[in-house]
């Protein structure tokens, strides 16, 4: 392996991508620790310390993780990746209701590119909305309860610049992803929240050794990265899993030469949905306690910060489960349709042996599928239960870094990653990293 790391540097266009990547992160990096003006930066600090250690520190860890701690600082960066995430999720789930939008996901690189334009809008939509919902409830006094005082002045036009940087800054993670994307390493929106979420992890592991005073901090500190490591096998070993169903093709005469008689497989994993149903899950979740924070004196609010704040709860605990799981249905639903394949299949002369082309076939997959689902969608929603029994057991509130959607989203980005500079470095004829 690290012969491999001295071919990558060695091979001078992979050793130009990389450092390119490199620099990207930096400026990004450096973006989502400078504030955007009106900020009062010793206030915040002293707020969001309180914060995370408060009761309502599962709140601010689940607002904060894709920003790698740049919302709760009001950072230039503060919105990061996410609102390009949730444009992207929402156009894609939009494909399967909208004709026009399927018609031109079905036209190939044009119309992926006209899909591409529509989701950049929708960010700027979204980034919009979501710089405002924040910085009307810092300007409200209720970003930190009961610490106010994090902005300078409340009147209208620093409150617009606000926003707007935070908008601009937005846009401009959206353009360093693509920029990493056509001259970097690996896909640039992944890297950017593997950054991201990265960034929080130094930080939730000396929070989980100061929270046990003398030698017990470090023997828990030592407990939680053993265990954070046999959590990370377990989550590349199913990451890595997949059913592979095999595909014949018959044999062709095409002028005047026999074509086909190959045999390949339709790769159908473990996890097909990927990490999206605990990103769904985790943004239902926190619909009533942004709502809560709108309507502190309702009844419901305060049912809601009994029960939904802390996650450390039963109610909280199995809610989310049941959510991932009807998720990772619902998602792999949208995303994998056994009809279409059936139809390419047939359409090209393909079969699965013993099994008849058209209907025979799509019910045979939706069958495979709905077995693979269900082993799936149940080993996510325990992945993303381990923060709230960290809670429970070790007292680390919500800052364990070793489960949920920051260690599926860490672990998938760097396979994906080690991947492409291994297709590149098998190129040149290289020792790659997975050999």
């Amino acid at each position: 392996m690290l012969s491999a790391f001295v071919n990558a540097f060695r091979t001078a266009d992979l050793r130009k991508k990389i450092f390119f990547t490199l620099m990207i992160i930096a400026v990004f990096r450096l973006g989502s620790v400078v504030p955007v003006p009106n900020v009062n930066i010793q206030q915040v600090d002293t707020c969001r310390r309180l914060a995370e250690t408060g009761e309502q520190a599962g709140l601010y860890s689940l607002i904060n993780l894709f920003s790698g701690g740049a919302l709760l600082q009001l950072a230039i960066f503060a919105l990061g990746i996410m609102p390009y995430i949730t444009a992207s999720i929402i156009l894609q789930l939009l494909t399967v209701v909208i004709p026009r939008l399927e018609a031109l996901k079905k036209e190939g690189q044009s119309g992926t590119a006209k899909i591409t334009q529509y989701t950049r809008y929708l960010t700027l939509v979204l980034a919009v909305l979501n710089s405002t919902a924040f910085v009307t409830l810092a300007v409200n006094d209720q970003l930190f309860q009961g610490c106010p005082g994090i902005v300078y002045s409340k009147d209208v036009f620093p409150v617009v610049v606000m926003v707007l940087t935070m908008t601009a800054g937005t846009a401009l993670v959206m353009w360093l992803g693509e920029l990493i994307t056509e001259r970097g390493v690996g896909n640039g929106m992944s890297v950017m929240i593997f950054t991201q979420i990265a960034a929080t992890f130094p930080t939730a592991l000396w929070s989980i050794k100061t929270a046990r005073p003398g030698a017990s901090g470090w023997i828990v500190l030592l407990m939680v990265l053993a265990v954070g490591l046999v959590v990370m096998a377990a989550v590349i070993f199913m990451e890595q899993g997949q059913r592979r169903i095999p595909v014949q093709y018959a044999k062709k005469m095409v002028g005047g030469r026999m074509l086909g008689g190959t045999t390949t497989y339709i790769p159908l994993k473990v996890n097909q949905a990927g990490v999206i149903p605990v990103i769904f899950a985790s943004s239902m979740m926190y619909i009533p306690v942004l709502y809560s924070q709108f309507r502190p004196e309702s009844e419901f609010s305060g049912w809601v910060q009994q029960y939904f704040v802390t996650g450390g709860h039963p109610i909280y605990m199995v809610t989310q489960f049941l959510l991932i799981v009807f998720f990772a249905y619902f998602y792999v639903a949208i995303t994998f349709n056994p009809q279409d394949v059936a139809e390419n299949m047939a359409k090209y002369g393909g079969f699965i042996p013993g099994i008849r082309a058209g209907r025979p076939t799509e019910r045979y997959l939706s069958f495979v599928l709905s077995r693979l689902t269900l082993p799936g969608s149940i080993y996510l929603g325990l992945i993303a239960l381990i923060p709230s029994l960290a809670f429970i057991l070790l007292n680390a509130n919500q800052n364990f870094p070793f489960g949920g959607t920051s260690l599926l989203i860490i672990v998938g980005v760097g396979l994906d990653t080690v991947k492409q500079i291994e297709s590149q470095l098998q190129q040149r004829n290289y020792e790659g990293f997975l050999r």
